[in-house]
C-alpha cells in the first residue's frame, strides 16, 4: 500500500458485527477483574484475549482487502496440505509409535507422555488435547470431501479403474479416511457430533446448489457413509449410543457371555457389563456431569456481572465466586477451571450478555447469508462454478465449530477459521465482488515507477521493517522466557529448586510484567529461604525470604482477584514459618483472602482450618473444619486434621468436656478407617498412641 501510495480497506458484510463484537472485548477487558489476563489471555493459552481478537480482525481484513478468489482457493488447499502433517503425525500414536517421543527423546514410542497424556487412548498430534483435535478434524472434514468430490467431477470417465489411476483423487480419498479414523481416535464425544451436525448440513446443501447431478450425488453419499461406517465398525465411535454394533463392543459383550457360562451352575453368574457406566469402574466422575456443575457456576457468575461480565479470559476468577458445593464431589475437585467448557457461556459468564449477543450476532452474519445464498440457489438454474464445491463446505465446517464449541472453547487454530471460513465463503460466492473499498490516496493517485520511491515513502517503509523486526525480537524473548520458566517451573516440581532458581530468575528478567513467572519464582525463593536457614545460612537464607516475601507482594497487589496467587502466597509463608513461626499468622491472612475468593473451594477451607489451628485458635479451627466436611463429606484430612484439633483441645479442658472432645477425636479417627482408609497406618499409629481402638 505503501508503494501503490494507496491505503485500501475492502467493506465485507460482517463488518458491523466485528465492531460490536471488539468493543464488547474491549469495554470487557477494561472493566475486568484483572485486565492484564483481559488483555494478553490466561497464561500458556493466550487465545482468547483482546489482543488475541484484534489479531484474528486484522487477518480477516487483510485476507479481505489483499486477495483474490484464485489466492482464497489456494489458501483453502494450503489449509487441507498443513493439515495432512497434524493427521499423520498423531495417526500411529494410537498404536504407540508417537513421533513426538522420537523428536524429543529418541524412542518411537509414547513413553514421554505422563497417565494424563495417553494418545493410545485418545489421540492429539500436535493440538495438545484430543477435543482440540477432534475440533480440527471436523472442520476439515467437509472441506476435504467436496475437495474430493470436485476432483472426480472433473474426470470425463467416472468408472472406479479410471479413479483409481489417478493419484490426486486416490490421495484425497485416503486423506479423508485418515482424517475419519483421527477423529475416532480422539474419542471425543463434542467433536464427534461436531462432524455428525456438518453432515447434516453439508450434502442438503450440496443437492440444493445442483452443480452434480442427483444420481451421482447420492453415489458419493453412498460410498463414503460406507467407508465411515467400516470405520465405525472396527474401531467404534465415542458415542455408546450409537456404538452398539461395533467390534469391540461384540467382542465384549461375547467374552462376558464366555466367563458367565463358566461360572459354576450352583453360584449366580457374576454381572460383567460390556462396559461399566463412565465414573463407575475407575472413581472417575463423568465428563458430563462435571460439565453441568462448571456450567452451574458459569450461570451463578454470569448474573453477578450481567451486561458486561467479570472479564475476558477471566472464567478461572468468576468461577470460583460461585464455584458448587457439589463440585468438591467429583473427582476433578481440585482442578483449576479457567475455561466454562462452552464458548457460549464461557462469553457470557467473562464478557456479559453484550459480549454473548456480539458474538452471536458474528454467527449469524454469517449463517443467514449463507442460508438465504443456499435457498436462492436452489430456485435458480445457473451454470456450473468451480467454487461452488468449495462454497457447499464452509457452512458445514462452521456448524461443526459452533458444536464443538457447546462441547468445549476455542483455540487458536479454531478461531482462525471462525474468521476465515465466512470470508472464503463470501469469496467463493461472488459476495466480496459486491464490496466497496475504503481508499486512501497519498500524494497522487498512481505511483510513478520512473521516479522510484519518495522520501515518504522510503521513511513508511523503514518505519515498517523496524516494527517488524521489533515485533520478531519480542517474540523471541517471550518464547525465550517460556522455556526459561518452563524449565524452572518442572525443577521446582521435582525437589531440585536450586537448579530451578537461575532458570525462574531469568525468566522474569527477560518479562518483568508476567505475573505467573514471579509466582513460582517466590515459591522458589522461599523455598531456598528456608532450607539455607536450616542449614546455619541465616544470612543468606534471611535475604531470600525477603526477595519471596517481596516478590509475593508484587504479584498479589497487581493481581489481587487471582486466588492461584493467593494460594502460592500461603505456600510462600508457610514454607518460611518451618524457621520463624510469625510467618504463620500472614499465612492465615493470605488463606482468609483465598477462602474470600474461593468461598466453596474444600481445600482453601481445609488449610483455613489448618492455619487457625496452628495459629492456636483451635475451636476456630474446629469450625472451619466442620464446614469443610460439609463441602466434601469424604475429605479424609479434613477428618484427620478435625481429630488432631479436638484431642488437642481435651487436653486443655476438664470434666465431661474433656472426655466429650477426646471421644469426637476417636470418632473421627475411627470414620476414616471404617469409610474412607481402612489402611491408614498414619490414623492407626494416632488412635494407638491415644489408647484407642482402632476398629
Amino acid at each position: 500500500m505503501i508503494l501503490e501510495k494507496k491505503f485500501v480497506i475492502r467493506r465485507t458484510p460482517l463488518d458491523i458485527p466485528i465492531i460490536l463484537f471488539l468493543i464488547s472485548q474491549l469495554i470487557a477487558t477494561i472493566f475486568s477483574l484483572d485486565s492484564r489476563v483481559s488483555l494478553w489471555g490466561y497464561y500458556s493459552r493466550f487465545n482468547g484475549g483482546f489482543l488475541s481478537m484484534v489479531t484474528y480482525t486484522l487477518l480477516y481484513y487483510v485476507l479481505a482487502s489483499t486477495s483474490t478468489v484464485d489466492q482464497i482457493k489456494k489458501y483453502l488447499y494450503a489449509t487441507i496440505i498443513s493439515a495432512v502433517v497434524v493427521a499423520l503425525w498423531g495417526l500411529p500414536s494410537h498404536f504407540g509409535f508417537d513421533p513426538t517421543c522420537l523428536m524429543f527423546r529418541g524412542t518411537l514410542d509414547t513413553a514421554c507422555w505422563t497417565e494424563s497424556f495417553r494418545p493410545t487412548i485418545r489421540i492429539f498430534s500436535t493440538l495438545g488435547q484430543p477435543a482440540w483435535m477432534a475440533a480440527y478434524l471436523a472442520v476439515l472434514l467437509p472441506i476435504t470431501i467436496a475437495t474430493l468430490i470436485g476432483e472426480v467431477e472433473k474426470q470425463t470417465v467416472n468408472k472406479i479403474v479410471a479413479l483409481l489411476k489417478n493419484p490426486k483423487i486416490v490421495g484425497l480419498f485416503l486423506l479423508t479416511i485418515i482424517f475419519y479414523l483421527d477423529l475416532l481416535f480422539t474419542d471425543t464425544r463434542g467433536g464427534y457430533l461436531a462432524f455428525l451436525g456438518a453432515s447434516l448440513i453439508f450434502w442438503p446443501t450440496l443437492f440444493l446448489f445442483k452443480q452434480i447431478p442427483v444420481k451421482r450425488l447420492v453415489t458419493y453419499l453412498a460410498s463414503l457413509s460406507l467407508v465411515f461406517l467400516l470405520c465405525n465398525f472396527f474401531v467404534g465411535i465415542p458415542i455408546p449410543q450409537l456404538d452398539k454394533l461395533s467390534l469391540r463392543v461384540i467382542k465384549s459383550q461375547r467374552l462376558a457371555s464366555q466367563q458367565a457360562a463358566l461360572q459354576p451352575t450352583n453360584t449366580p453368574a457374576a454381572e460383567t457389563p460390556a462396559s461399566l457406566p463412565s465414573g463407575m469402574d475407575n472413581g472417575i466422575t463423568d465428563s458430563g456431569t462435571i460439565r453441568l456443575l462448571v456450567w452451574r457456576g458459569g450461570i451463578d457468575a454470569w448474573k453477578a456481572y450481567p451486561i458486561f461480565g467479570s472479564g475476558v479470559e477471566t472464567y478461572a476468577y468468576a468461577y470460583y465466586l460461585f464455584r458448587p458445593a457439589a463440585h468438591n464431589m467429583t473427582s476433578e475437585w481440585d482442578y483449576l477451571y479457567n475455561k466454562a467448557h462452552n464458548e457460549y457461556l464461557n462469553y457470557l459468564a467473562t464478557t456479559g450478555a453484550f459480549g454473548l449477543g456480539s458474538y452471536l450476532l458474528l454467527i449469524g452474519g454469517f449463517l443467514l447469508p449463507a442460508l438465504i445464498f443456499t435457498v436462492r440457489r436452489r430456485d435458480q438454474k445457473q451454470e456450473k462454478s468451480q467454487y461452488l464445491l468449495f462454497a457447499s463446505a464452509l457452512p458445514a465446517a462452521f456448524a461443526s465449530i459452533l458444536i464443538s464449541n457447546f462441547f468445549g472453547f476455542s483455540v487458536v487454530i479454531i478461531n482462525i477459521f471462525l474468521f476465515v471460513i465466512p470470508l472464503w465463503f463470501f469469496f467463493f460466492t461472488g459476495a466480496m465482488e459486491k464490496q466497496k473499498y475504503f481508499e486512501l490516496s497519498i500524494a497522487g493517485q498512481e505511483k510513478n515507477h520512473d521516479q522510484g520511491l519518495n522520501p515518504y515513502q522510503w521513511t513508511g517503509l523503514i518505519t515498517l521493517i523496524l516494527i517488524g523486526l521489533f515485533m520478531i525480537i519480542q517474540l523471541g524473548r517471550f518464547w525465550q522466557a517460556d522455556v526459561s520458566y518452563a524449565l524452572g517451573s518442572n525443577l521446582n516440581r521435582v525437589g531440585d529448586y536450586q537448579s530451578a532458581y537461575p532458570n525462574l530468575t531469568k525468566a522474569v528478567q527477560i518479562r518483568p510484567a508476567e505475573p505467573v513467572f514471579k509466582d513460582e519464582l517466590s515459591i522458589n525463593l522461599a523455598t531456598l529461604a528456608t532450607a539455607l536457614i536450616q542449614s546455619n545460612d541465616a544470612t543468606t537464607g534471611s535475604q531470600l525470604a525477603q526477595q519471596a516475601i517481596t516478590t509475593s507482594d508484587e504479584v498479589v497487589s497487581s493481581h489481587p482477584n487471582n486466588v492461584v496467587f493467593w494460594k502460592s502466597r500461603v505456600r510462600v509463608f508457610y514454607l518460611l514459618s518451618q524457621v520463624d513461626q510469625r510467618y504463620l499468622k500472614q499465612a492465615l491472612e493470605s488463606i482468609l483472602v483465598a477462602k474470600k475468593l474461593a468461598p466453596t473451594d474444600a481445600k482453601v477451607s481445609y488449610n483455613v482450618g489448618v492455619l487457625l489451628g496452628q495459629n492456636n485458635q483451635f475451636e476456630k479451627g474446629i469450625t472451619e473444619l466442620t464446614q469443610t466436611i460439609s463441602l466434601k463429606p469424604n475429605y479424609r484430612d479434613a477428618y484427620y486434621a478435625r481429630g488432631i484439633f479436638y484431642n488437642q483441645v481435651s487436653t486443655t479442658t476438664s470434666g465431661t468436656k474433656k472426655i466429650e472432645l477426646a471421644n469426637k477425636a476417636i470418632a473421627d479417627m475411627q470414620f476414616i478407617l471404617k469409610n474412607l482408609s481402612p489402611n491408614d497406618t498414619e490414623v492407626i499409629k494416632m488412635l494407638e498412641s491415644w489408647g484407642a481402638p482402632t476398629k
